[in-house]
């Protein structure tokens, strides 16, 4: 018996008996569908993450400051002076002073869960921030420490109502500020996004943080090429301040995309090796099956090993009868993960990528484990003795 032969039986014993073969593939499908929903999801998830850093910048440098006492540390002027020393290298900076919430207030309308961020005049170009309406904060406001600020547009819907804030003033922690910008949309305009921020002078956000120091900067530097010579420099600056890298880090956007990336393919690894739990658990369904496939088929087995069959025909038969079974879950199981994939990339607003690889590979699985688990099954057949098999009632 050659191999379509024995496919046509496998097909023909599948359909003989329907709900048997749809409870023996559900191990199968339910593994498939689960590797291939993880996946897809996993990688949507990582092209929104890496769409997202690339839209702040492949060439953002971020410096978070320790400190080591009054004796050591550096000052803004002294960043900003080392900024315009290697113009070459860097195009811009701006000082990060970040207050994780404030109560804002304007006439009868309030919120208080609000990011208050205090940064410098470049802001925005390093950030790829953009301002809609109104104007962004000015070396003047910083240097003269002004009491203005920019707003996202959550803050903008939750005490404006759409109406033109520009010239309006709201009290941020109980002191009147002159709003003179608003922020592009970023993120819906939703509550605790970079949409629901305040932005002020970040010399005003340092004595409202009660702190003389600021602790964190953004760099820009002039190309993705210089982030390697930019990262250096500022290594030999603060090394000289500081002494001990312990005390201060500098991250490229690219290290954290790497980062985050790793972390992602490392959950999705765990994830895929539960779901697989599913396929091994499928596998044993496939073998239980064949087992009593044989043992009701002892007769006809019998029949074709008294007109001739040899062994390797009969062992041929029951494994491409376990595989055909094993595939035909697995190709239903890429159909299901793939349908469900796109159904919750839709609820939870997230992309879903099922790579073609993903669904090969979870084919190719399925197609294992129907050959593996089906082996003992069809070596038990085959060692079956013709006389005793013709005997069986």
């Amino acid at each position: 018996m050659n191999f379509s032969q024995s496919f046509r039986l496998a097909i023909k014993s599948i359909l003989s008996s329907k709900t048997r073969s749809i409870l023996t593939m559900l191990g199968i499908i339910i593994g498939v569908a689960a590797v291939i929903i993880i996946v897809a999801l996993g990688q949507g998830m990582a092209n929104d993450m890496k769409e997202t850093f690339q839209s702040m910048g492949t060439n953002l440098l971020t410096v978070s400051l320790r400190g080591r006492g009054s004796s050591r540390t550096i000052t803004p002027d002294q960043i900003y002076e080392f900024t315009e020393e290697n113009s070459d290298v860097f195009a811009g900076v701006t000082p990060l002073v970040t207050l994780s919430s404030a109560t804002l207030k304007y006439e009868d309308n309030s919120t208080d869960t609000t990011t208050i961020t205090g940064v410098g005049e470049d802001f925005c170009a390093i950030k790829n921030y953009a301002v809609t309406s109104g104007r962004f904060l000015q070396y003047i406001d910083i240097s003269r420490r002004q009491k203005v600020c920019v707003i996202g547009t959550y803050v903008l819907n939750e005490l404006f109502s759409g109406m033109d804030p520009l010239g309006e003033t709201l009290r941020l922690n109980g002191e009147e500020y002159k709003v003179i910008g608003v922020l592009e949309e970023k993120a819906s305009s939703e509550e605790s996004t970079d949409d629901d921020q305040v932005i002020i002078p970040y010399t005003l956000a340092t004595k409202m943080s009660w702190s003389a120091q600021v602790s964190s900067y953004a760099f820009s530097t002039v190309s993705s090429d210089s982030v390697a010579d930019a990262t250096e420099l500022l290594d030999e600056l603060l090394s000289e301040v500081y002494v001990s890298d312990d005390y201060y880090s500098i991250r490229s956007q690219e290290e954290m995309m790497e980062t985050m990336t790793e972390l992602t393919n490392s959950l999705m690894l765990v994830l895929v090796a539960i779901a697989a739990i599913s396929l091994l658990v499928g596998g044993i369904g496939i073998m239980n099956i064949m087992l009593v496939s044989v043992t009701e088929r002892t007769r006809e087995i019998g029949i074709r090993k008294s007109l001739g069959a040899k062994k390797k025909d009969i062992m041929s038969q029951f494994v491409i009868e376990a595989a055909t079974t094993s595939s035909v879950g697995g190709v239903i199981g890429i159909i299901v993960g793939v349908g469900l994939a796109n159904v919750a990339a839709k609820l939870m607003d997230m992309s879903a990528d099922p790579s073609v690889l993903a669904i090969a590979t979870a084919f190719l699985v399925s197609l294992s484990i129907g050959i593996a688990f089906g082996f003992l099954p069809a070596n038990k057949a085959a060692k079956l003795n013709p006389i005793d098999a013709l005997r069986y009632d």
